[in-house]
């Protein structure tokens, strides 16, 4: 089963597009979202476990040039109506 997480954004440079193109090119972040409100940008996270995730956003994601600071939400239970699982763990 994988582990979902949603990584709320703050930056400080406002080049939300070349912020999200390098979040993107991080293996475990399936969707970035440029929004509106306090938050600056919204990564969508989908890795096997919590290491991963946790190596993710203190090797990767706290690093990324034009971060100011991170908050994130791990998903306890997912619904959707196609399975997650299959989508994101590259099955067919």
């Amino acid at each position: 089963m994988l582990v979902s997480a949603f990584v709320l954004i703050k930056v400080g440079e406002k080049d939300l597009f070349a912020i999200s193109d390098k979040l993107l090119s991080y293996d475990g972040i399936t969707e970035v979202h440029v929004v509106a409100g306090e938050y600056d940008i919204v990564a969508v996270v989908r890795v096997p476990d919590n290491t991963s995730l946790s190596k993710l956003l203190t090797e990767q994601v706290v690093h990324t040039p034009g971060i100011l600071s991170t908050k994130t939400l791990i998903s306890l239970q997912s619904q959707a109506t196609f399975d997650l699982d299959e989508v994101f763990s590259g099955r067919s």
